[in-house]
């Protein structure tokens, strides 16, 4: 019964802890977050566990706080920012107050589908990773209308991170990935890059402190409408794996798995 359980989850407040929170980080999103919002309600509530969904707003300018906020959705919460941090700080602040046993981060645009979420989740529940990391890179995976120039970039920046940087994950970027609540708090409890490459300190901090990971293949779709620079980000990405690194030599990650 989806639509009986959509609405359900729509009116009921949740009375027991969440299985799964949801975060989407948003910044000027009113032409496509309602979609997502949708497309992701729908099939979550479906799920048979209770869930609840952030939308981690970051300082947009347009409508997209007043447009969550008018759905009237009783489990869903805008968490609003007075300005602009970055996608990672969004991400952080969803990551450190979302209250479910699991933890999940997409993107606002649904590049990865929701319908993917049961793959990372069983990695969780069932294999007993600690991460769950969507893969566009992985055997299996479906990526579509991606730029030559993105493929080529990407190519680059994975053998970068596969060779330098040691982490065992091939598709560091993508935005969708799940983690035990542990974990999760851990992890963006320690982060320290708020830009795009937020994902690339995660991981490197989860390899770092002994944390089980699983790279799931996922579907992915470029999503029209994307606001990412390539070229911009590829500088940024490149700064950031030196800031890493360097705060790595200085001792800001002294720290082990709990």
């Amino acid at each position: 019964m989806p639509y009986q359980n959509y609405a359900q989850w729509k009116t009921v407040p949740l009375d027991q802890v969440p299985h799964l929170s949801i975060v989407i980080p948003a910044y000027n999103e009113q032409e496509r977050i309602v979609a997502t919002i949708g497309a992701i309600a729908s099939h979550v509530s479906d799920l048979g566990f209770p869930w609840e969904l952030l939308i981690a707003d970051d300082g947009s300018k347009d409508q997209t706080v007043k447009i969550c906020e008018d759905l009237g959705l009783v489990n869903m919460k805008v968490l609003k920012a007075p300005k602009n941090g970055g996608k990672g700080s969004a991400v952080q602040r969803g990551m450190l107050a979302a209250q479910g046993s699991y933890v999940l981060f997409a993107d606002a645009d649904n590049s990865t589908p929701i319908e993917e979420v049961s793959k990372l989740l069983a990695k969780l529940e069932k294999d007993g990773f600690d991460v769950a990391v969507g893969s566009r890179a992985a055997e299996g995976a479906e990526e579509g209308k991606k730029s030559f120039l993105r493929k080529i970039l990407s190519g680059g920046l994975r053998w970068i991170v596969k060779n330098i940087f040691r982490i065992g994950v091939k598709d560091t970027q993508c935005g969708f990935k799940m983690y035990t609540r542990a974990a999760a708090q851990k992890l963006h409890s320690k982060q320290t890059v708020m830009g795009f490459s937020f994902d690339l300190e995660i991981l490197y901090l989860a390899s770092k402190f002994g944390y089980a990971i699983a790279e799931v293949p996922v579907a992915w779709v470029d999503a029209p409408g994307s606001k990412v620079d390539t070229r911009k980000e590829v500088q940024r990405f490149l700064r950031d794996l030196f800031r890493i690194w360097l705060n790595d030599m200085n001792g800001l990650y002294r720290e082990t798995k709990n």
